[in-house]
């Protein structure tokens, strides 16, 4: 039965990171756009009224993938508590980085890595 919990909680774990990489490329992704046409356009030589909608919308577009960032980092944080109701607390997923003492697994409890230091 762990070994199915762990295997479905490699699956979840994978999608996650896919998702949140997914949104941060698409965040970075619009910022350049909204940020390149009014460069564009000035280049151009045309007045700032053209494509000021086309701005607008990117800029909309921006916000948009913000809130979803916002939501999959929500998403994140629910799925660690799942994964300690899961008995799976002890298991990391992802880089070997720790977590913001605002994600860590308990308050005060912040998952730290732990080295062999013993004198020779």
């Amino acid at each position: 039965m762990l070994k199915q919990r762990r295997l479905i909680a490699d699956q979840v774990a994978a999608s996650l990171f896919e998702a949140e990489a997914a949104i941060d490329i698409a965040l970075a992704k619009t910022a350049h756009l909204a940020g390149v046409m009014p460069g564009l356009r000035r280049d151009a030589g045309l007045s700032a009224l053209i494509g000021q909608d086309a701005v607008e919308r990117a800029s909309e577009a921006f916000a948009a993938l913000a809130l979803a960032r916002r939501s999959i980092v929500e998403t994140h944080k629910e799925l660690s508590t799942a994964q300690k109701q899961m008995g799976l607390g002890a298991v990391m997923y992802g880089d070997e980085g720790t977590k913001p003492p605002s994600l860590s697994a308990e308050p005060g409890r912040a998952i730290r890595a732990v080295g062999n230091d013993r004198a020779a």
